[in-house]
């Protein structure tokens, strides 16, 4: 998926589907063959909250991309199911191009 964009529109791919994702950075654990721990479910639950056609990344992942021309929109903070404490959550606006 190219992740240029711009504006409040919705990305869609070719076939019509609405793609959300939430990305989180941390450490994970590998639990019977399967990747797990409390960063992969901060993950899940940071892309709950986004919209169709929406990335929404956590503040650990924007503070880890500080400078890379990536841009970003301010989603607030959110209780996330299962995670102690509140997220600032951030929507991925723009990505710049190689």
């Amino acid at each position: 998926m190219h992740l240029s964009h711009t504006g409040s529109e919705p990305r869609r791919f070719a076939s019509g589907l609405d793609v959300r994702a939430g990305l989180h950075t941390g450490e994970c654990e590998l639990l019977e063959g399967k990747m797990g721990g409390i960063a992969v479910h901060i993950g899940a639950r940071v892309a709950s909250q986004a919209q169709a056609g929406e990335v929404l990344v956590s503040s650990t992942v924007k503070d880890l991309v500080a400078g890379s021309g990536i841009e970003f929109e301010d989603r607030g903070d959110v209780m996330l199911k299962g995670v102690p404490d509140q997220w600032r959550l951030y929507a991925v606006r723009d990505v710049p191009t190689p």
